[in-house]
């Protein structure tokens, strides 16, 4: 009988252990859960990039996105404004988007260079080919952000602001969520659901596949 207790309780915690790790619209972070790390990543500039070049930064604003999403591309602007006003090179605040679509020959690097190119991005665009870092952000949507504080804890996910459309946007998640990370406190809102076109994730054992093709 006690045997059957502890069978039932472990995986009473099992479960509530996998129902806690996420978020109400994210399926595998929470807030306050760590940022994934991602290291050496290939950059539309010609470098690699790592989250470990970001450590002066107070507050990082990550973006999964893609060229080819039409919800991806009207945010561009966006961004940009939003890159220019606050994460200048001596500021406080970085920006970095972030790709791991694979699939559409226009959602590659030599794409992605081309694309950062013509809008002029002042914030870093980097290609995940493994998707490892979109999947451990649990991102399912593009453009989905993601505001990370001193700690580097997650404090926002989500949409960027509250419409698609720029002339009915009434407040702008990301820009509270960053605003409060530089004053070492919670935004009002910690989660939003992120409207755009799903991510394209490989099949795990295809994408391995994929990588030793290459």
């Amino acid at each position: 009988m006690r045997s059957w207790i502890l069978i039932v309780a472990t995986l009473v915690v099992l479960v509530t252990a996998e129902t806690t790790s996420a978020g109400k619209y994210n399926p595998e972070r929470n807030i306050g859960d760590p940022a994934p790390v991602w290291k050496d990543l290939p950059g539309t500039d010609g470098n690699t990039h790592s989250l470990a070049d970001l450590k002066d930064k107070e507050a990082i604003v990550v973006v999964v996105t893609c060229n080819t999403c039409p919800y991806a591309v009207e945010y561009e602007d966006r961004i940009i404004e939003f890159a220019k006003k606050h994460a200048g090179e001596k500021s406080k605040i970085a920006v970095v988007a972030l790709s791991v679509n694979t699939r559409e020959e226009a959602d590659l690097l030599p794409a992605m260079k081309e694309r950062a190119k013509e809008k002029k991005f002042p914030f870093a665009y980097l290609f995940d080919a493994s998707q490892k870092i979109g999947r451990e952000f649990g991102a399912t949507r593009t453009p989905e952000f993601f505001v990370l504080d001193k700690q580097r804890k997650i404090i926002y996910m989500g949409a960027m602001d509250d419409s698609t459309d720029p002339k009915k946007v009434t407040k702008n998640y990301v820009e509270l969520a960053v605003q409060a990370a530089l004053a070492g406190k919670k935004p009002e809102t910690e989660e939003t659901v992120a409207i755009g076109c799903g991510v394209r994730y490989e099949r795990k054992s295809r994408a391995r596949r994929r990588r030793k093709t290459k």
